[in-house]
């Protein structure tokens, strides 16, 4: 079974990991993008703050066969 991760602001994700998210602190875009890249296989469900969404673009959020699943958090 994969795991979750959220990456986004500290005050974005930090809460998820009492609920064992794995959580990637990324305050800026190019620390967003750098999570992003560096997510391990195993990874089935991504949570995105809407600033990390909009840092990583359309694309990322559209269905495909080689991703995870993710969702964005309402900003």
């Amino acid at each position: 079974m994969g795991t979750v991760a959220a990456i986004g602001s500290r005050t974005g994700v930090s809460g998820l990991a009492l609920a064992g998210v794995e959580v990637l602190v990324a305050e800026e875009p190019e620390d967003v993008r750098r999570a992003w890249r560096a997510l391990p296989d195993r990874v089935a469900l991504v949570i995105l703050t809407a600033g990390a969404a909009e840092a990583l673009g359309d694309a990322v959020t559209s269905p495909g066969p080689s991703r995870p699943l993710t969702v964005v958090m309402p900003g």
